[in-house]
């Protein structure tokens, strides 16, 4: 199947600006689909608000673009009507841990087979720059022009703790890596959390004096490491990527089908 059968072309060229990651995101999701062999007709995506809820309008999947946190809401519905179906749930800092963080952690405590895909670029870009709670100390933004003083959520601590059944991380830096993880949670048959660092150089990277959209990306690249690497004991300011956990549990959708049908044998 050609990648260009998978996107809707009259909605480019795509409003991110130059250099954001979130072309990254969309380009590593694309081939993942592609690979996978997946019929379009059987791929659903779900989005809320922000600059990462622009992805659904560029794939010719079955789309829906929702309210501001609760993608998650809507896509359980779409997944509890039509199991068949693969949905996958493109978020940003705000939709996935902010007005959507409630969302978040009980889609994880169901284990329901989702695909959430977070998109980290540590600021709310779409709105002017303000600070996210994936942002960190001393980060300045919009709404903190003198340093952040909030602390960040770690996304893989808190969906592993949450209970998601697969949860990765990759960058934009990393595109290969990103395609296989993006594959392994597509498979998953349960709550699959891939969290990927997105630069955003307009907003973040100008801000912090982190330099264009390449040198965030080099950053990536000289500022983590692989899970288990020896690296991360050398160096404990490194950020560990890959895959955290991938464990068989029972489906929510599944469980839900046997109880239906355990009370049509009666």
């Amino acid at each position: 199947m050609a990648i260009r059968s998978l996107i809707r072309e009259r909605f480019f060229p795509h409003l991110w600006c130059p250099g954001c990651g979130h072309g990254h995101v969309l380009n590593a999701m694309l081939h993942s689909v592609d690979d996978l062999g997946y019929d379009p007709s059987s791929l659903v995506m779900v989005s809320g608000i922000g600059c990462s809820a622009r992805i659904a309008g560029y794939v010719d999947f079955h789309t829906m673009h929702t309210l501001h946190g609760r993608a998650l809401a809507f896509a359980t519905g779409i997944k509890m009507s039509r199991p068949d179906l693969h949905v996958i749930v493109p978020m940003g800092d705000g939709d996935a841990l902010a007005i959507g963080g409630n969302h978040f952690i009980h889609a994880a405590r169901r284990n329901i087979k989702l695909t959430a895909i977070v998109m980290n670029n540590r600021i709310y870009g779409m709105t002017g720059g303000q600070y996210s709670p994936l942002s960190g100390i001393g980060v300045s933004a919009t709404t903190a022009p003198y340093g952040n003083i909030d602390r960040e959520f770690d996304t893989v601590r808190l969906a592993l703790g949450a209970g998601a059944t697969f949860v990765a991380r990759t960058t934009t830096y990393h595109m290969r890596e990103m395609i296989s993880i993006f594959k392994k949670a597509l498979q998953h048959e349960g709550f699959a959390v891939v969290e990927v660092l997105s630069q955003c150089p307009t907003y973040f990277g100008r801000k912090n004096k982190l330099g264009d959209a390449v040198r965030m990306m080099e950053r990536y690249r000289d500022h983590t490491a692989p899970v288990g690497s020896p690296k991360l004991a050398e160096n404990p300011t490194l950020v560990p990527r890959g895959i955290f956990t991938d464990e068989d549990q029972p489906e929510y959708c599944a469980r839900y089908a046997s109880i239906i049908a355990s009370q049509h044998q009666e």
